[in-house]
């Protein structure tokens, strides 16, 4: 059962296949195993005639192709995603385009996303630090207010975040600017960490 479906998602995979858009990603150094370079929006058509499954997800992650991670992320229930599941996908994420899209159609509507994201900002590994910031960016946009403690802390980090690589740095922004929305007091601490850093 498993295995035809993931065989009939692989056809519709290659029947929406996109070579220009492929060599494209390619070109700009987005490397996957393989890629069919199926736009968004035909990947989420193709997740709509499917129904979500842990099991599909899993398999779907598994393969070192572009468009059967971004589905597993949109296939996953996120009752039976597990903490330490959460974790083993960020420890295969191949580059930050999967990064944000896991990030969108997933981890941000996990229950425990808010307690995630403060604990992969602060993780020595770049991809975790990455899907930390854009996951607080989410939240922040959803309106969650951290309290003090949390604040602090994640006014610290992303202090530190803002001379990481480029991705990294990238989410940590993102994730300042949606905070600011918050209140004035956000407003002005955001505003402070950028002007310090000069971005």
């Amino acid at each position: 059962m498993l295995q035809n479906e993931l065989k009939e998602i692989r056809t519709q995979l290659r029947l929406a296949m996109n070579g220009v858009i492929s060599t494209s990603m390619r070109e700009k150094g987005i490397v996957y195993k393989l890629n069919f370079g199926v736009p968004l929006p035909e990947i989420k058509q193709i997740a709509a005639t499917h129904k979500p499954d842990s099991e599909l997800a899993a398999a779907l992650w598994k393969e070192d192709i572009r468009e059967c991670k971004l589905l597993a992320a949109m296939l996953q229930p996120t009752g039976t995603f597990y903490p330490e599941i959460a974790d083993i996908w960020v420890e295969s994420m191949p580059n930050a385009e999967i990064a944000q899209h896991t990030v969108q159609n997933l981890f941000c509507r996990l229950p425990y996303a808010s307690q995630k994201a403060y604990e992969w900002m602060a993780s020595e590994d770049e991809m975790f630090q990455q899907c930390g910031y854009l996951i607080l960016a989410r939240l922040f946009m959803q309106g969650l207010r951290p309290n003090e403690r949390s604040a602090d802390e994640f006014l610290d980090q992303a202090r530190t975040a803002l001379h990481a690589s480029l991705p990294v740095r990238r989410a940590a922004v993102s994730a300042l600017q949606k905070y600011q929305t918050l209140d004035e007091a956000a407003r002005e601490a955001g505003e402070k960490i950028l002007r310090e850093t000069g971005i």
